[in-house]
């Protein structure tokens, strides 16, 4: 009997959608999952947003969590096993599982099996085209997902700066300027395409599908760039930058850099996202970025300064290499997942008459 057909068989339990009354045992439950000793399963990313706790449960409802947004358990004689959290973008109706937690030790990769398969007959019941997950590659998390249809597309490395490195100061409106560093607007949908079609190979570009629309919605809860790290921007102020090519170049209309900031709400780090034309210099986008973070924390209470964490698909180096310049240190890997759940149809196109 192969392992995913003996996983569904001969086992007790059900997987359910959550309820309040679950609260108290969740919040042990991702307690437990986090904690490097627990002996429990999870998708081992260096930070997949805030703990569940009771508060951020009691809190989700009129924040992070949205409507759409589900969370399902495995229960078992009256106890609660596991957890899968899955979060929805409603620009794109794509769909992103930020937790797969499990307990019970040779249970657990049965429980987590089940409950991805719940949530994607569920999910795909509501008409949901993508679904993406990025975990650590241990524990059989990616073995799991691509037993369940999803496809490896990519790796991102995990950077990360302390709260300790004192921040560089902000530059000046002048200093930008000359840089040609400037807040994007909704007629830089086109360059922002653009930069990222030049920087991203064409088979990730196919299965990600960001569209010239998507960019139109930077500042709505849109989802692009898309890292393994965007959930958390839900917790946190964002704001975009491009950096315009200088006077002289052979298309003075082309960005050559871009970077998001997310600026912590929560107990978290805040967020760099940073894409350069290759060849290109991320330096000063980084030190900008780092800036931006120094000047909106210097009107916020610090007790919730958690440094900074920026994600780095490994197709984007030398980036990481400008970012260890500024402090920033390599602290994990993380695989990147997807699965459609509608067909692709060639669009029509003209071809040659045969008689």
């Amino acid at each position: 009997m192969s392992e995913r057909s003996s996983r569904t068989g001969g086992r007790s339990g059900r997987v359910r959608a959550a309820r309040l009354t679950d609260l108290s045992a969740l919040g042990e439950l991702s307690r437990l999952a986090q904690a490097d000793d627990s002996g429990a399963r999870s998708l081992g990313l260096p930070l997949a947003g805030p703990p569940i706790g009771v508060f951020t449960l009691f809190r989700l409802p009129l924040g992070a969590f949205r409507p759409n947004d589900l969370l399902y358990v495995h229960e078992e004689d009256g106890h609660l096993g596991g957890l899968l959290r899955i979060e929805r973008d409603g620009h794109r109706d794509e769909w992103t599982i930020v937790e797969l937690d499990a307990v019970g030790l040779g249970d657990a990769g049965d429980i987590r099996y089940r409950l991805v398969q719940a949530c994607l007959r569920d999910v795909a019941r509501r008409g949901a085209a993508r679904f993406h997950v990025a975990c650590a590659d241990e524990a059989g998390n990616v073995e799991l997902f691509m037993q369940a249809g999803f496809a490896r597309y990519g790796d991102e490395l995990i950077a990360f700066r302390p709260a300790d490195r004192p921040l560089p100061a902000p530059l000046s409106e002048a200093d930008a300027g000359r840089l040609g560093i400037r807040p994007v607007g909704q007629a830089d949908a086109v360059a922002l395409f653009r930069l990222y079609s030049t920087v991203t190979p064409a088979p990730v570009q196919r299965l990600e599908m960001s569209r010239i629309a998507d960019w139109e919605l930077h500042g709505s809860g849109s989802l692009v760039p898309r890292s393994s790290l965007t959930p958390i921007l839900r917790f946190a102020d964002v704001e975009e930058f491009l950096q315009e090519a200088p006077e002289g170049a052979p298309d003075p209309t082309a960005a050559i850099g871009f970077v998001q900031v997310g600026v912590a709400k929560e107990d978290q780090p805040h967020y760099l996202r940073i894409l350069v034309r290759p060849g290109g210099d991320a330096g000063p986008l980084v030190r900008f970025g780092l800036g931006v973070i120094a000047a909106r924390t210097e009107r916020r209470d610090h007790r919730h300064d958690h440094g900074v964490i920026a994600p780095v698909r490994t197709y984007e180096s030398p980036l990481e290499h400008r970012l260890e310049e500024e402090a920033f240190t390599t602290i994990a890997t993380v695989t990147l997942l997807m699965k459609e759940s509608l067909v692709r149809v060639a669009e029509p196109a003209m071809v040659p008459a045969i008689r």
